[in-house]
């Protein structure tokens, strides 16, 4: 760690075993904690083998997830969904919540878990659970949601959509916001029940830009394509696919595409940005000044 920001190169992100009285073939990397510096989130990736399992338990902490490899499943009101990559949901504080295998997903949890998982507490072994597949359009589906290609191409958003051609009917829920070149599309916020955190997806186009600011709330950023040029307390480093970053509160930071391609990365917060006053550019106040 570096001042306010933390960057983990793909290199460094090893897998252990993890939760060996509550889980079988689980193994994750811790990548933002405390250890680190972090007050409100812990961010980690997960692995659970095809024949693994992680028995009922709940978490006094919020945890939101995003799939990236294989088709695991969740258990969560008593009914398994299976999942596929870009499946992503939140787990609401105190809700009954199992896996069964195989895939590797992200992890995000706020308030910051705590060390010695004095948090989690196991309440059951998992048993048989009949398992569907993931259906946006079952309201039972609550906490959940799925990134599609489509979602992120602002360019086939601008048209009118087909009756039966999205998984979801087309609203406020299924936009994305396009600005200084760079799209966002939000997966896990208050629409899915989440109140402690939010998660959502990012792609830069060609010479996007995202000028020095910083928040009241912490940031981590997940490569999964691409190449992006960060600044963060005034040092500057390539992020590419793998690789993890992480700012935190007043830890000012600005993101540059400069290679001539697109970039995409997962985006997390915590707590969840205030309606107002989320950003604070260092430009508008310069103004200010001079």
């Amino acid at each position: 760690m570096a001042n306010g920001h933390l960057l983990v190169r793909a290199d460094e992100v090893v897998l252990r075993d993890a939760w060996p009285t509550l889980a079988r073939g689980l193994r994750r990397a811790e990548l933002v904690g405390g250890g680190v510096g972090a007050v409100h989130c812990g961010l980690g990736i997960a692995a659970l083998a095809a024949d693994g399992h992680i028995d009922v338990h709940v978490h006094s902490h919020e945890e939101a997830f995003y799939v990236v490899e294989g088709a695991p499943v969740l258990v969560i009101d008593g009914r398994g969904v299976r999942l596929a990559p870009g499946a992503c949901g939140v787990v609401p504080v105190g809700v009954e919540h199992a896996w069964r295998g195989g895939g590797r997903w992200i992890d995000m949890r706020s308030p910051r878990p705590r060390e010695d998982a004095s948090d989690t507490f196991a309440v059951g072994v998992l048993g048989d659970v009949a398992v569907g597949e993931l259906d946006l359009r079952d309201p039972r589906n609550r906490h959940l949601f799925a990134l599609r290609e489509a979602d992120m191409d602002t360019t086939s958003l601008a048209q009118g959509a087909a009756t039966g051609a999205p998984t979801v009917s087309a609203s406020m829920a299924t936009a994305a916001l396009l600005y200084s070149g760079i799209t966002v599309k939000m997966l896990v916020d208050e629409r899915l029940d989440a109140q402690l955190l939010t998660m959502f997806m990012v792609d830069y186009r060609p010479g996007a830009v995202a000028h020095p600011h910083d928040h009241p709330f912490e940031e981590s950023y997940v490569m999964l394509d691409g190449e992006v040029d960060v600044v963060a307390d005034g040092e500057r480093c390539t992020l590419r696919a793998g690789d993890v970053f992480w700012t935190a509160v007043g830890c000012v930071h600005a993101f540059y595409e400069m290679h001539g391609g697109t970039a995409r990365w997962l985006e997390t917060s915590a707590p969840q940005p205030p309606r107002r006053h989320s950003y604070r550019f260092e430009r508008d106040w310069d103004r200010l000044r001079d």
